[in-house]
């Protein structure tokens, strides 16, 4: 069933997405197919707008940057996800900085999934791996609606996943930090999942649910 939005919130019936992300795009793609929502959504690429720098300290901060940059350019409402994986027993790393966690790296531009993956394993080999308790990992999703670049009262919506993080990579889906979130009540990796499955109970797919309830 579609959701009806007024045309006061969507006069032009068009909504930005402030991603370059091609990972990002594929689920939102997908997510916004499932919310049957009215609008037309429109990636930032296609209208050539280039990524904001990200220097916020939160993922609430920076969802708000993306946003407002991709509204102020555009002239039109824009969505923007700021989102990672937060380790607590690391203080919360890689957290804001997930996507870019190795860029210090030789391997980063080339791969840099693959990179961000062996440097958060090389931080917990030791000393944290020193026991048989499991690691816990939450991947995190904050979503930022504006009307406009200077809406005071944008809408807020978050997700939060948790499971642990694995000792080494298992599937070959998803993208970023998939293949070392372990999902015990499952017995998979997120990485493991089909898409369907993962945006049913993914942080991405929660923000989705609370945004698209926000419209009601």
């Amino acid at each position: 069933m579609s959701v009806s939005i007024p045309n006061q919130l969507f006069p032009s019936r068009q909504l930005v997405l402030a991603s370059n992300n091609q990972g990002k795009l594929a689920e939102f793609k997908q997510l916004f197919e499932q919310a049957n929502l009215e609008i037309s959504v429109i990636p930032q690429g296609q209208l050539g707008i280039e990524d904001a720098v990200e220097d916020g300290l939160s993922f609430i901060e920076n969802a708000l940057i993306k946003a407002r940059h991709a509204s102020r350019i555009s002239g039109l409402p824009a969505i923007a996800d700021d989102s990672g994986l937060c380790v607590p027993i690391l203080g919360g790393q890689p957290g804001i900085y997930s996507a870019r966690f190795a860029q210090d790296e030789a391997n980063f531009s080339e791969h840099k999934d693959l990179a961000n993956n062996q440097k958060l394993l090389r931080l917990l080999k030791k000393p944290h791996r020193h026991t048989n308790e499991p690691i816990i990992g939450q991947f995190v999703c904050v979503l930022a609606l504006v009307r406009h670049a200077d809406d005071p009262l944008p809408i807020i919506a978050q997700g939060i996943w948790q499971g642990e993080v694995l000792e080494e990579a298992r599937g070959e889906n998803g993208f970023g930090y998939d293949p070392l979130f372990w999902l015990p009540e499952l017995g998979i990796s997120s990485a493991e999942m089909s898409k369907d499955e993962k945006n049913k109970i993914s942080h991405r797919g929660q923000a989705m649910q609370l945004f698209k309830a926000s419209l009601k």
